[in-house]
């Protein structure tokens, strides 16, 4: 089996960071920690092209399926989801610190910009704007479940965006409010979320970031996860040839510079592995003093496989963990039903 060696380049391929990331925050995110929630992970919602996406486009994995409409102003680009993932982020923050929450969220411009890891300038706040009408613009339609719903009908990805600038010559964007779809505000609810690597806002190409979001998704904190090139460009979204999909894999493997993961190609098996680099540090998902600490026998870790089929049942434990909010009655119970649902909604891995 001839698998490429891995090269690490002298120069570094992740854009600098732009601000100082000590001064980053008086702000509403705990502990600047990026969310994104899994369904958006797993599924190819976005654009990874830079020029607009004009055309009707269907995704199909086992039972579940989307259909995305773009608008005239082209399909929500991966580097749109940038807002939501600092809204995400805000909002799990107040979760964590136990105040309330709702669809709507107000976003500081200059601060999600900073954030972001972006410039500051005029075109960058245009650039915002833009960005917030593909969004209300982009219609979906699918099948895939948040929480304990199932939903077929159309939304956008925000249902309702309003920007405000100060009155003036320069006509400096102050903030932006943005409202949600019932169908992204579930899945926040339902604590479906996992934590970016802050280098996610470095990486410079869209594929770069959609390849490190199916990592972070389907690898987790698992040792390794390995993926056929076919399966992943189906996943990616991504809508080169198979010969220029592998060519790009090929260079981030080259480079390797994907945060959390180290990748490999095999070219006998035509497959990527993922390699955890143990690089993540544990962020609590309850507020302090707030833990739940249970002991799962090993019988219900033999329930739990035949319960997910395919799932590392480690993975779902800390999945499980993550999501629990009190403690169980039966602990052993409701980590087995806990697998069995997330079969339900995803299948096999």
């Amino acid at each position: 089996m001839r698998t490429e060696a891995i090269r690490t380049p002298a120069q570094t391929a992740l854009i600098p960071e732009r601000h100082d990331t000590e001064e980053l925050f008086v702000c509403d995110i705990a502990d600047a920690v990026l969310k994104d929630i899994m369904p958006q992970m797993e599924h190819p919602f976005y654009s990874l092209s830079k020029k607009p996406e004009r055309d009707v486009r269907e995704y199909r994995h086992g039972d579940q399926w989307i259909r995305i409409v773009p608008s005239a102003l082209g399909q929500a680009t991966i580097y749109d989801k940038d807002i939501l993932i600092y809204a995400i982020s805000q909002l799990m923050g107040k979760q964590v610190r136990g105040e309330p929450i709702g669809r709507r969220v107000r976003l500081n411009s200059h601060d999600f910009l900073r954030f972001t890891n972006r410039g500051t300038g005029g075109k960058d706040y245009t650039a915002l704007v833009d960005a917030l009408s593909r969004l209300n613009g982009t219609m979906i339609q699918t099948n895939i479940v948040t929480g304990d719903e199932e939903q077929f009908d159309s939304f956008s990805l925000i249902s309702a965006a309003a920007t405000r600038r100060k009155h003036g010559l320069d006509g400096r964007l102050l903030w932006v409010e943005l409202e949600l779809s019932e169908w992204l505000f579930n899945a926040i609810r339902q604590q479906e979320v996992l934590t970016l690597h802050r280098d996610y806002f470095r990486l410079r190409k869209p594929l770069e970031r959609r390849i490190y979001e199916l990592a972070r998704k389907h690898c987790g904190r698992q040792r390794s996860w390995k993926c056929s090139i076919i399966l992943l460009q189906k996943k990616s979204g991504a809508k080169s040839d198979a010969k220029r999909f592998r060519q790009l894999i090929r260079g981030i493997v080259a480079t390797d510079h994907l945060p959390d993961y180290r990748l490999s190609y095999d070219w006998e098996s035509d497959s990527v592995t993922f390699t955890n680099r143990k690089t993540m540090t544990d962020v609590p998902a309850k507020a302090p003093g707030k833990q739940i600490s249970v002991t799962l026998s090993e019988d219900a870790f033999a329930q739990a496989r035949r319960a997910a089929p395919g799932w590392d049942v480690y993975y779902l434990e800390r999945e499980w963990r993550d999501w629990m909010s009190e403690l169980p009655r039966n602990a052993d119970a409701a980590f087995v039903g806990f697998c069995r649902t997330w079969f339900t909604k995803r299948g096999r891995p």
